[in-house]
């Protein structure tokens, strides 16, 4: 129990939000969950490294951020009850330019990606809901892509 969530409470919202689970399968995904906990301003994830969790987050606030031409830009902020991953990351297993960055003290849940994968070979329903998740952060990420984009442009634009 991580600041008095319980694992089996994680594994009952994602299964609310993504897909119905069964007694069993919700044992599997709580047997998954991997409790983390980071302080204000640690770097969870750095650039160079590979996303290997789907972290669900159940209490506190991040981002996250790159670098571009020496500054800092802030892609994503989001907070308890939400998922944050770096997609690219995790789907190629190649390392990222994203970093995700802490900005209170945070509690997370991750899902290994490894073990998640395992699990959905043996469970349809772990499957559907790996991909329910996997779907929402894509169009997620597209969304905050676009804005990117939209700003850059406007800034371009105003200049």
């Amino acid at each position: 129990m991580v600041n008095n969530v319980v694992t089996r409470d994680v594994a009952r919202e994602l299964a609310r939000r993504y897909r119905t689970l069964t007694p069993e399968e919700l044992d599997t995904m709580e047997r998954l969950l991997v409790p983390m906990r980071y302080s204000k301003g640690d770097i969870i994830l750095k650039e160079g490294e590979t996303c290997k969790y789907i972290y669900f987050i159940t209490k506190g606030l991040v981002r996250q951020f790159y670098f571009k031409n020496g500054r800092e830009v802030t892609e994503y902020l989001t907070y308890e009850n939400n998922i944050v991953m770096c997609i690219e990351s995790l789907f190629k297993q190649q390392p990222t330019r994203l970093q995700i960055e802490a900005l209170e003290a945070t509690t997370f849940y991750g899902l290994p990606r490894e073990e998640l994968e395992q699990a959905s070979v043996k469970n349809v329903n772990i499957e559907i809901l790996y991909r329910k998740i996997l779907e929402e952060s894509l169009i997620i990420s597209q969304i905050h892509a676009d804005l990117v984009r939209f700003e850059t442009a406007r800034s371009v634009i105003e200049d």
